[in-house]
């Protein structure tokens, strides 16, 4: 962990025993240190995700839109384990790349595990790869409930050769 990591920490350990004295000690309504043991385990969850978000662990949100593929490895499916896919990728915006690339944890799936193999063989070449991420069509419910889950459907091809305008 890093001392940033640390300290944060340790800010919510003193924040929790805070809570804690004010459960024990206080004469507060049943209904108010209810709302403070609430207000504490949330902050703590919150607190979490954007730590797992900021600390270079991978995305668990989906891909961008488009985006230009930089690196791939897979994890297969074991007995105790459901397995993964991590890509590195440069999302675009406007044709253009955004500031920094992100890193990505998705689902196995046999066929994205096919498609990032042959992509990357060809990333090895020096060919540059564009993908994209679209919603699978015909599904419903609630896909904020299952984040990184696989409701998009991933395409890679080759980005096309810029074309140099005549004399």
């Amino acid at each position: 962990m890093s001392n940033g990591t640390d300290l944060l920490l340790w800010a919510y350990v003193a924040l929790a025993a805070l809570a804690g004295l004010a459960l024990v000690a206080s004469r507060w309504p049943a209904w108010g240190k209810g709302l403070l043991v609430l207000a504490v385990t949330t902050l703590y969850f919150v607190a979490d995700r954007a730590l797992d978000e900021s600390g270079g662990w991978p995305s668990q949100r989906g891909l961008p839109e488009r985006f230009v593929l930089l690196a791939a490895m897979i994890e297969e499916p074991t007995k105790h384990d459901p397995g993964a896919l991590y890509v590195w990728v440069h999302a675009l915006q406007d044709g253009k790349p955004v500031r920094r690339p992100r890193a990505y944890r998705l689902p196995y799936a046999k066929d994205v595990h096919a498609l990032l193999d042959e992509a990357m063989k060809k990333v090895r070449q020096g060919v540059t790869q564009l993908g994209s991420a679209e919603p699978k069509r015909g599904r419903s419910g609630f896909s904020w409930l299952r984040p990184g889950s696989d409701e998009t459907q991933v395409k890679i091809r080759d980005m096309p050769v810029p074309q140099l305008p005549e004399k």
